[in-house]
């Protein structure tokens, strides 16, 4: 069994990868390609300098995985850096920076296929394709479309409130709409029901951690379609880790040796 679910999970996260990759490098890198050059000129500008725009670049950033991960912090200025503030390490552009976004988007995908097999075995469901796609529908909306509602996915140079508090939130909004969920499709009585609504809403009603407004470089537009681009990746994401962990869990039993009798 546990071979099988690794196997299943190997083969879902890899396709999903592949997938996912390949839609990012086309929808949100050239977005963030272009965040990287209005969040530069601010930085160069507010300095004093006169702007260098970066160009050809291929940012590694997961919408998918790492959707509220940025911290939001302006780049740092020539200035900071003639006075010695070290700058956080990146993959370079081009290749490494395309390399290490598949390899993040690997991991990740191979991570949620594990756990979404682990969830629906539990639940009692024996993954086949429909299962498949309709846990990894719960779980874009508990991973994915929950926590955007309140932080969606951001683009570098944005303002945003302090890492631990956007984790916290993050955390607490997946758990309560994973749980409410739950609650609402697999135990489905009206208690239960009635419970998973209140967790749906809960996060919500507490909000998300905020910042204050500042002017800000990025324009609204540019923000707005790279939350859509992200989330639509992060659909077909989980799609096709459900669809593929569906059809790799029947391939393996199939393929399974029977036992021998005595």
């Amino acid at each position: 069994m546990i071979i099988r679910l690794l196997s299943a999970a190997l083969v879902a996260g890899f396709l999903a990868a592949v997938v996912a990759t390949g839609l990012q490098l086309a929808l949100t890198s050239p977005l963030i390609v272009a965040a990287e050059r209005y969040e530069t000129h601010d930085a160069q500008a507010s300095a004093g300098h006169p702007p260098v725009l970066r160009s050809g670049a291929l940012p590694g950033a997961l919408p998918i995985v790492l959707a509220h991960a940025h911290s939001g912090a302006p780049a740092h200025s020539e200035a900071e850096a003639d006075s010695g503030a070290a700058a956080a390490w990146q993959p370079g552009p081009g290749l490494p920076r395309m390399a290490f976004t598949g390899l993040a988007t690997l991991i990740g995908g191979v991570g949620y296929a594990l756990l979404l097999g682990a969830v629906m075995l539990a639940c009692g469901r024996a993954p086949t394709l429909e299962r498949g796609l309709g846990f990894a529908v719960a779980g874009f909306l508990a991973v994915a479309l929950a926590p955007a509602l309140g932080l969606p996915p951001e683009l570098p140079g944005s303002e945003a409130a302090p890492l631990a508090a956007r984790q916290a939130w993050w955390l607490m909004t997946a758990a309560s709409t994973a749980m409410g969920l739950y609650l609402i499709a697999i135990r489905r009585v009206p208690v239960t029901i009635l419970g998973g609504l209140v967790l749906l809403v809960a996060p919500h009603v507490a909000g998300a951690p905020e910042v204050a407004a500042t002017a800000s470089p990025l324009p609204a537009g540019l923000a707005a379609q790279f939350a859509a681009r992200s989330l639509a990746i992060a659909f077909v994401f989980w799609a096709v880790i459900g669809l593929a962990f569906g059809w790799a869990w029947q391939a393996f039993g199939r393929t399974a040796p029977a036992p021998a009798h005595a």
